[in-house]
């Protein structure tokens, strides 16, 4: 008999003071993941609303997004979290949102950042989450997502030095490509690198999907 997810909410309402300050630079040390959303940044920009799903307490991405023109605000199933993050993000806009069920308007946003978020999903959940960021976006609209590499699960008892259970599914890059396509993304661009020092040491994937236009 499989392990009842953990309350992912829960234990990011509790972490999120130490994630926001663990996380909040974490971009300074990744000139790969900066490289990618400048590019994702310079097409997005002027575009239409872009929300960062999962932005998490440092809400960071979002902020990232912004400063490059982006119409970008945040969303977490985290109420802490997003508590945590318009304290550390003055200015910009961030919500309570379920990814598998966004409070958002069918094709009603350009654009969908989604980094280490769909992780914490179990796997037969993402494709329902891939087929939510499908339904928001709208024509030529683009998702941008990151996970880590892998087969299986991962997770532990006592995340971030919390007694919160945290779990993530790993997947395959030609297994997040397959799940995309399958809820009706094309794929732009798809990248693999390996971990830079202090990261979690698993392979790093990256997916660049759009809504194809009509015609």
């Amino acid at each position: 008999m499989s392990t009842p997810w953990p309350d992912i909410a829960h234990t990011y309402d509790v972490a999120a003071e130490h994630y926001a300050a663990t996380f909040a630079a974490e971009l300074d040390g990744k000139p790969f993941d900066r490289d990618l959303l400048d590019r994702y940044a310079v097409e997005l920009a002027g575009r239409g609303e872009v929300w960062d799903v999962g932005c998490g307490a440092a809400g960071h991405l979002t902020r990232y997004l912004a400063d490059r023109g982006v119409a970008a605000s945040g969303a977490d199933i985290s109420p802490g979290s997003v508590a945590v993050a318009r304290r550390c993000q003055p200015g910009l806009t961030f919500r309570v949102a379920d990814m598998c069920g966004l409070p958002a308007g069918a094709a009603s946003l350009a654009g969908i950042v989604a980094f280490y978020s769909i992780i914490h999903l179990p796997r037969p959940r993402i494709p329902v989450a891939l087929a939510e960021f499908r339904r928001v976006l709208a024509p030529g609209g683009a998702l941008l997502a990151a996970v880590h590499g892998g087969v299986g699960e991962t997770g532990s008892d006592a995340a971030f030095g919390l007694p919160v259970q945290v779990r993530a599914t790993l997947v395959t890059l030609d297994e997040l490509a397959a799940m995309a396509e399958l809820a009706g993304l094309a794929i732009r661009e798809r990248h693999e690198r390996a971990p830079y020092p202090g990261e979690y040491p698993s392979p790093r994937l990256y997916l660049w999907a759009e809504v194809p236009l009509p015609g």
